[in-house]
């Protein structure tokens, strides 16, 4: 038997064993929260309000039920004497003759009460509990990060018009995942952040975070689920690249330099999207989607349809993807690839990438090339790149970022870093500052 059943059913127990009937109801609600909340330790010199001497039922009682393998001759709360007692009645261990139960059991009558209706208030509790609970197949996840630092403005502007800056900002996201086969995955994305918009080539402001002006804003839906050898994924705020490969390891602290500088082609954006991706052997994977933008839905005349495709392929040591995007603005064609040299803690990844716009418009391009090291109990990264799509005409900008992640523990990291904007003809802009995570 349980011991929640034997709880419950010490009151007919005891009723029958001595005549005593034990209701809850029947006891003092002062009294109860006297016992609950008192050390009252029941032991050989103080049972009652009386002495006890040897010789007497009380004593001869207390001793056996003391003495018992649970216990073991320590003293014990009057709470912990009646449940011990409950367990000799309801499992007959023969332990007290029945004389000696009967006694006991009047004795700790109001402990035995007290005990019921805990039980029976445990179980309301769990009840309820288990009623308002999330599903066992719902799952939660998150991050939160704060960023502290600094920048120097290249623009050389001084007094009222000076773009120098300290930031504090922070970002939030919030993933739920359910599951209803095993096999597929709903996804809810939620983010917040009060980041800086004003970044780029000849601005203020570190290039980091999420600009939601600290509203809370679902940034993706989706639905993942197999059909055959393929992953499908469907959603609205989803990316159409969402399924795809992406040979990328950079640890960047510049938004920019993301995507190993192939964020139009690799990484490929929408409102309303498809994505699909299948492995075909050995570490190869192929991936398709299409994307609507600009709230007009998908595949419409008024939508703003974006199509591209990936082909990538990943072991333990390198890995590449090459991945080529229509949108109605311009087409892309970009490179993206990562390498581990055996026996040395360090990855190298980097990517290329080409514009080529619809109509008179110019060419565009970008790269990005990074590496990181172990470094200690952290790791050290350090990488170079343009800072976004660059025009045949416009004047190329580099960014450079040097950061040192320290882990705090499996689930918080530290990482302070430092970060150049470099624009021929003009003054360099320049950041440091430090950035807080935790995982949820």
């Amino acid at each position: 038997m349980k011991l929640f059943q034997k709880l419950v059913a010490a009151p007919a127990i005891i009723s029958i064993a001595t005549g005593f009937a034990v209701n809850a109801a029947e006891i003092n609600s002062t009294d109860l929260s006297d016992y609950s909340n008192s050390n009252n330790l029941v032991s050989l010199d103080n049972f009652k309000s009386d002495t006890l001497f040897p010789g007497d039922w009380a004593y001869d009682s207390l001793k056996d039920l003391t003495n018992s393998p649970k216990f073991n001759g320590k003293s014990v709360s009057r709470l912990e004497a009646a449940a011990e007692l409950n367990n000799l009645i309801a499992g007959g261990e023969g332990l007290m003759n029945g004389a000696a139960l009967n006694r006991l059991s009047d004795e700790l009558g109001s402990e035995l009460a007290i005990m019921k209706g805990r039980v029976d208030g445990l179980e309301a509790r769990i009840n309820g509990i288990e009623a308002g609970s999330f599903s066992e197949t719902t799952t939660m996840s998150g991050s939160v990060g704060f960023l502290i630092g600094a920048t120097d403005s290249a623009s050389g502007k001084t007094g009222a018009n000076n773009n120098d800056t300290v930031q504090f900002e922070y970002s939030l996201g919030i993933d739920l995942n359910s599951s209803f086969t095993g096999d597929d995955k709903l996804n809810i994305g939620i983010v917040t952040g009060n980041g800086l918009t004003n970044v780029g080539a000849d601005k203020t402001g570190l290039d980091w975070g999420e600009s939601e002006d600290n509203v809370l804003t679902v940034n993706d839906v989706n639905y993942t689920f197999p059909v055959g050898a393929w992953t499908i994924a469907v959603g609205d705020s989803m990316d159409a690249s969402k399924t795809w490969p992406n040979a990328c390891s950079m640890n960047n602290m510049v938004d920019n330099l993301g995507d190993c500088g192939a964020a139009n082609s690799v990484d490929l954006s929408g409102d309303v999207s498809f994505s699909a991706a299948t492995g075909f052997g050995d570490g190869w994977e192929l991936g398709i989607g299409a994307s609507g933008g600009d709230g007009t839905g998908l595949f419409t005349e008024q939508s703003s349809d974006a199509y591209g495709l990936a082909v990538g392929y990943e072991t333990d040591a390198y890995g590449f993807t090459a991945a080529y995007s229509d949108k109605d603005t311009a087409s892309y064609y970009g490179l993206t690839a990562y390498y581990s040299p055996e026996g040395l803690p360090a990855t190298i990844s980097g990517g290329f990438e080409f514009g080529t716009p619809e109509g008179t418009g110019e060419d565009t391009t970008q790269w990005a090339f990074g590496i990181s090291s172990g470094l200690g109990e952290g790791k050290l990264s350090a990488n170079v790149g343009t800072n976004g799509q660059m025009k045949d005409s416009t004047t190329d900008v580099y960014a450079y970022d040097l950061s040192y992640e320290y882990p705090i523990n499996d689930s918080m990291s530290v990482t302070p870093f430092v970060y150049v904007s470099e624009i021929a003809g003009s003054d360099n802009t320049t950041g440091a500052g430090a950035f807080v995570s935790f995982s949820f």
